[in-house]
């Protein structure tokens, strides 16, 4: 990104100040070496973002932050629904509520190091992953409306996991407002065999341990200490979500003209987020984050299944579930002014800090678990939300360490097999049906997940509680 167009707040805060129809500035979280890599799309995308209805305070990027669809990947805006305030399904993305869910297993990395080949093999058997992986649930319509609208608590009532599971995942486990009528039958019908999988691409079952805890407070919240094994899971709504995101945006597209809305980019189609359309795609939206959260919640009990096969004494409890991709509604202070916001959070993570109500009372004194997915062969971060976040960017954080090239650039130069066979000689078991998918997923691929985290931190936007390192890895 050109530094020329930037104005220095501070070290890790870059600004673009409103130009032309920009309504608010743009906000780029990044140190001196993220921003020079980042690419000038990213400058576009944030700028664009800063010129729609009823956005409030600025347009932000965050650390990891890299070109999407719309909105850049890592962007956070917040919108007042009664001063024209609009909502996007560009803003939300296509893989709906994707997101990271951790989980103790109450072993240590020498219990795993002892059962990894086995425990790798029976995970990658149990869990299906891959483009079009297809689980043992079939979902009838029925079914289908009721996982929408009961999420990861729907999951539990049918016998996949406990009910104390619910208390450390966002929206207690169900997102409040899902409107199952509003996703069409053929996003209905994409995920009737879906559930329980973990699809393709970024996404993944990690076997971690605990490397460095940074802050005894809060890791004894969070229960961690160097050395435990833990698990990541990291998957989202599968092919229901990227429907939903592929057909509201055709329909926020035609309407958008309606309501005098004046697109920079059409892949930022939006509509008023109390238009007809706005309404639905909310409904909608609610509904893939019930199906991410019942998604994980499935996946869940098939890994504590496992465990239980592999290594009895296992014991797997929810550490947390957080999602990125969403919007929400949330109440922030805005000029010393209470407002409720609808905020749009396109790979980033919330951050609440400490005293939040919508906090598990274990974590109300540190703030919430921020989960932070590295890459296959580096390592994940477990951070704690801020107070000073709030202020900074609506209580929102990055949400993994962020693509540096594109997944064509990647196979062209990396060898999935290869890459696997380095990994291994390293000490990280790798488990894919597709070796091509391993190549777009390459390390080197990445940004470097300790500079992003590192500036996350600097910044105040969420603070490093502990390091995790991987041990095995079961790949889309």
């Amino acid at each position: 990104m050109d530094l020329h167009l930037l104005k220095r707040d501070s070290e890790f805060a870059w600004r673009i100040e409103p130009q032309g129809k920009m309504r608010v500035p743009g906000i780029v979280y990044a140190d001196e070496s993220l921003i020079h890599d980042m690419d000038n799309k990213v400058y576009e995308q944030v700028t664009n973002v800063a010129t729609l209805p009823g956005i409030v305070q600025a347009s932000y990027a965050m650390p990891d932050a890299h070109w999407g669809y719309g909105f850049p990947i890592g962007g956070v805006a917040a919108f007042d629904p009664d001063a024209g305030g609009v909502i996007s399904a560009g803003g939300v993305g296509f893989d709906i509520s994707c997101g990271v869910r951790t989980l103790h297993t109450g072993l240590t990395r020498d219990d795993i190091e002892a059962n990894k080949e086995r425990l790798a093999d029976a995970l990658y058997q149990t869990i299906p992953a891959g483009v079009g992986s297809v689980g043992h649930i079939r979902l009838e319509r029925e079914a289908m409306d009721a996982m929408l609208v009961g999420g990861a608590r729907w999951a539990v009532e049918q016998g996949f996991g406990d009910r104390e599971d619910l208390e450390r995942v966002e929206e207690h486990g169900c997102m409040q407002g899902a409107e199952p009528e509003a996703v069409s039958d053929h996003a209905k019908k994409r995920q009737r065999d879906e559930m329980g999988t973990l699809g393709s691409g970024n996404h993944y079952l990690e076997v971690q341990h605990v490397a460095e805890v940074y802050d005894p407070q809060a890791g004894a919240a969070f229960n961690v200490k160097p050395g435990d094994a833990v698990i990541s899971i990291h998957c989202g709504s599968r092919g229901l979500g990227h429907q939903l995101g592929t057909e509201y945006l055709k329909r926020m597209t035609m309407a958008a003209g309606e309501y005098g809305i004046e697109l920079p980019d059409r892949e930022l189609a939006c509509v008023p987020i109390h238009s007809p359309v706005g309404q639905s795609y909310l409904g909608a939206m609610r509904a893939a984050i019930n199906c991410a959260l019942a998604n994980r919640q499935i996946i869940t009990h098939l890994a504590r299944q496992t465990f239980a096969h592999v290594i009895p004494q296992a014991h797997l409890t929810l550490l947390y579930d957080v999602s990125h991709n969403t919007c929400k509604l949330e109440e922030h202070v805005v000029d010393g002014k209470q407002m409720r916001l609808f905020v749009h959070r396109k790979g980033a993570t919330r951050a609440f800090g400490p005293n939040h109500l919508d906090l598990p009372p274990a974590f109300r004194d540190v703030g919430q678990p921020v989960l932070i997915g590295g890459s296959m062969g580096t390592g994940s971060y477990i951070l704690a939300g801020t107070a000073q976040g709030e202020g900074l960017s609506f209580s929102s954080s990055c949400h993994g360490a962020g693509r540096a090239m594109s997944r064509h650039q990647a196979k062209r130069r990396w060898q999935g097999r290869a890459l696997v066979d380095e990994l291994t000689a390293s000490g990280i078991l790798i488990r894919s049906r597709s070796m091509r998918g391993v190549a777009e997923e390459a390390p080197g691929a990445y940004k470097d997940v300790n500079a992003v985290v590192g500036v996350a931190h600097d910044a105040g936007l969420s603070r490093k509680v502990a390091r995790l390192e991987p041990l095995a890895c079961v790949k889309g």
